[in-house]
């Protein structure tokens, strides 16, 4: 069983979690501990785990040409290459490029609609939801706070979550400290909480088929 790194070094580094299988799974470092509890509770022994920094989400025009060069530099090592990734923010990009690389990637348009089940969360259709998913609570200054300026400039929150009517926690575990950490990102925007226990959702769907492919 695979020890998770820290969440700073999946934020900012990433990682290579095992390095003896025949198939690689190349996922974004928001997904590490998720990715790797699928796996050992099932004991696919033979997938390993390269994860990629997870703040490319923050910039997500560099994360093709990013699983490109992860792809390109570990083809030789392994039969299989899947990337779980969604779209991600890339607007078809990433799609294309996997396409050219001959590489499955995961389906849906993002993590939050993958976690709540793609055909669920296109269901909703809330277009007034702030979401956040385990990883992202326990990383909100990296990703939501201090990216946005609000550590300097507090005064800027309305402006940029005026619109938003809620803050949807999507709760991978039940972890009564993270649904308390998730409050206090709601207090911080103004918006209220609402927690959804999705579990893995889609996920753990998707890297079943990718086993039996």
């Amino acid at each position: 069983m695979a020890v998770t790194p820290d969440d700073n070094e999946l934020t900012y580094n990433g990682a290579t979690l095992g390095d003896a299988g025949k198939v690689l799974l190349l996922a974004c470092g928001a997904l590490a501990r998720e990715v790797l509890a699928v796996r050992d509770a099932n004991g696919w022994t033979h997938l390993d785990v390269t994860c990629l920094p997870a703040i490319l989400h923050n910039t997500p025009e560099r994360i093709p040409d990013a699983v490109t060069e992860a792809v390109t530099n570990h083809r030789a090592d392994y039969d299989r290459i899947y990337v779980l990734y969604a779209d991600c923010g890339t607007g078809g990009l990433l799609e294309a490029q996997c396409k050219r690389l001959g590489v499955q990637m995961m389906r849906g348009p993002h993590c939050y609609s993958f976690f709540e089940g793609n055909e669920a969360f296109a269901a909703r259709d809330e277009f007034t939801a702030f979401y956040l998913t385990d990883f992202l609570v326990r990383q909100f200054d990296a990703f939501v706070w201090k990216p946005l300026g609000l550590d300097r400039h507090p005064s800027l929150r309305d402006m940029y979550f005026g619109n938003y009517e809620k803050l949807v926690y999507q709760a991978q575990t039940d972890d009564p400290a993270l649904t308390a950490k998730a409050q206090e990102c709601a207090d911080r925007l103004n918006l209220p909480l609402e927690r959804r226990f999705t579990g893995y959702g889609d996920l753990e769907n998707e890297m079943r088929a990718f086993v039996a492919d």
